[in-house]
């Protein structure tokens, strides 16, 4: 058996048998439920688990966690099928939540190991189950599969940006009194956020194999063969030069969310705006993400236009940093507020842009190996979210801003110089 075909090749069973919109429908609510959930808790934790700073030596452990085990994740993917590993990963959040009832270091580090863990495998199966369902749509509908893999990278990402909205809006509500502390509004919240990871979960049950003729001829004796399958691969990407030159980029979408949820959330909102302001700011952050996710999903159509929303995306952001390292800031109160809200909004902005054009440009890239690709998006973006969890505590806020806008600067040239040379080399075979 050829371990190097991909799971969107693998799929032999005629997938026109499959209803994609409604799987791409399903994944899309469960991504909400379980990452509503997550997303709130993880935006609380520097703010409610401060003794010893656990909570954000936790994040820091989670995100090495995900870094290492995004490694092997393509295995373990490959021998569960994407939609046993989706199920899977899901119950790392919701052991994660429920260490946070009973928050000390022996409940929380074991956690957020085994959430790295799951998290590696979960976003490896997402990635290889969305490009493989809208591979699936295009060829049984005739239609542009750039187009279709845009459109469907746009509907998830909007729909998963919600969770922002929703998460932080509920910890708005139950935290009212902006005590991030208190007992009982912290309980009923994790409770709350455990019952909506739950049924995320339970969704995902619902979605259609893709990949059962790899499942049925696979078997444990193959573990070692696909391991070792799996080192070339990685190997063999990692000598490629669109992959070399994609990693800046990829690196850099890792530190833009870590910065909105350890600097942004810590200097600017929680001092002006309190604890309870930090749902407030989160959930404008995720409206923007969600339209911006929505309208880039929408207009993508291929490399040209992956290119051209990416860059302005990268130069929304240049402006946000360059605000921030010359202290601009608005004195009154209600425009100092709305000033730091705005921040946030285009902070999500670029996240939205991001988010849907490097999934879409992978997908249409390494289309032949979806999820040694995706492995290297997730390892790249977990090695530096973590650290700027580990370094954060250590640096002034100048200084990260400093290091962002160094790597946006690189990450967007290296960036355009592949897309010129993959253009340059689409019309040379044209003519």
């Amino acid at each position: 058996m050829d371990e190097e075909i991909s799971l969107v090749v693998e799929s032999s069973s005629p997938s026109n048998t499959l209803n994609h919109k409604r799987d791409v429908h399903i994944l899309c609510w469960a991504f909400i439920l379980i990452f509503l959930a997550y997303n709130a808790v993880q935006n609380l934790e520097s703010t409610i688990n401060t003794e010893g700073d656990l909570g954000t030596i936790s994040l820091g452990i989670l995100y090495v966690s995900f870094a290492v085990f995004s490694v092997v994740a393509s295995v373990v993917v490959r021998q569960l099928g994407t939609k046993n590993a989706l199920i899977f990963g899901s119950t790392g959040f919701w052991l994660f939540i429920a260490a946070n009832l009973m928050p000390t270091w022996y409940s929380m580090v074991p956690a957020s190991l085994f959430l790295g863990f799951a998290t590696s495998i979960i976003w490896v199966a997402q990635g290889t189950y969305l490009t493989s369902t809208a591979h699936s749509h295009a060829n049984d509908n005739d239609l542009h599969e750039g187009a279709v893999i845009g459109t469907f990278n746009g509907q998830f990402w909007g729909m998963y940006a919600c969770n922002q909205l929703v998460g932080n809006v509920i910890t708005l509500a139950l935290l009212r009194d902006g005590k991030g502390g208190e007992t009982t509004g912290t309980t009923l919240l994790f409770v709350m956020f455990l019952c909506s990871s739950t049924i995320g979960s339970i969704l995902m049950c619902f979605l259609s194999k893709r990949n059962d003729k790899k499942e049925e001829l696979q078997d444990s004796s193959a573990t070692f063969s696909s391991v070792a399958s799996l080192s070339k691969t990685i190997l063999a990407l990692l000598l490629d030069i669109r992959i070399l030159l994609v990693i800046p980029l990829q690196a850099y979408s890792g530190l833009q969310q870590a910065f909105v949820w350890a600097e942004y959330t810590k200097y600017l909102i929680k001092p002006a705006l309190g604890e309870r302001g930090v749902g407030g700011a989160m959930a404008v952050y995720g409206v923007f993400d969600t339209i911006c996710s929505v309208a880039a999903g929408r207009f993508t159509s291929g490399l040209l236009s992956i290119t051209i929303i990416v860059s302005l995306g990268a130069f929304i952001q240049a402006i946000v940093l360059c605000l921030l390292l010359l202290n601009y800031s608005i004195s009154s109160g209600l425009l100092s507020t709305l000033y730091l809200l705005l921040i946030g909004g285009m902070w999500g902005i670029g996240n939205g842009v991001l988010n849907t054009q490097l999934c879409a440009f992978l997908g249409i890239l390494f289309k032949h190996d979806l999820e040694g690709a995706f492995a290297q998006l997730n390892l790249w973006q977990s090695i530096s979210i973590a650290v700027v969890y580990f370094l954060s505590p250590y640096i002034s806020f100048e200084t990260m801003i400093v290091i962002m806008l160094t790597a946006l600067c690189i990450s967007i040239l290296g960036f355009l110089f592949l897309t010129l040379q993959i253009e340059k080399l689409f019309s040379r075979h044209a003519f």
